[in-house]
C-alpha cells in the first residue's frame, strides 16, 4: 500500500510479538520487515496484498508473451537484410565449391 508506515523489527523480537505484527498488518495497513543483524529478510504481508502482487505479476507475464507474440512470423532473416540494408549473406560451402 502506498504511503503505509514500513517498521522493520528484528526476527528475534517478531516471535515474542507475532499476533501484535499481524494485526498492524492486516487491520492498521502498516509494512513489517523482519530483520536479521539488521538485514531485511522477508515481509509481512497481508492476504489482499499478496493477491494484488501475484495479478500484478500475472499481468506482466502477459504482457511479455503478447509482446513476444507480436514479433513472431512477421520478420525472417531475408526482410531483416532489406531492412537494414544489408546486401551480403554467408551461404556457406555450395555444390562444385573448391576449397584449398
Amino acid at each position: 500500500m502506498m504511503g503505509s508506515m514500513t517498521h522493520d523489527v528484528p526476527v528475534t523480537q517478531a516471535r515474542a510479538q507475532l499476533a501484535e505484527l499481524i494485526n498492524r498488518v492486516v487491520y492498521g495497513g502498516e509494512q513489517v520487515v523482519l530483520t536479521r543483524h539488521g538485514k531485511p529478510l522477508v515481509a509481512l504481508v497481508s492476504a489482499a496484498d499478496l493477491q494484488r502482487l501475484r495479478d500484478l505479476d500475472a499481468q506482466q507475464e502477459d504482457q511479455v508473451i503478447s509482446t513476444v507474440s507480436s514479433v513472431g512470423p512477421g520478420s525472417s532473416a531475408t526482410g531483416e537484410r532489406h531492412r537494414f540494408g544489408i546486401a551480403a549473406e554467408h551461404r556457406g560451402p555450395q555444390p562444385g565449391d573448391r576449397r584449398p
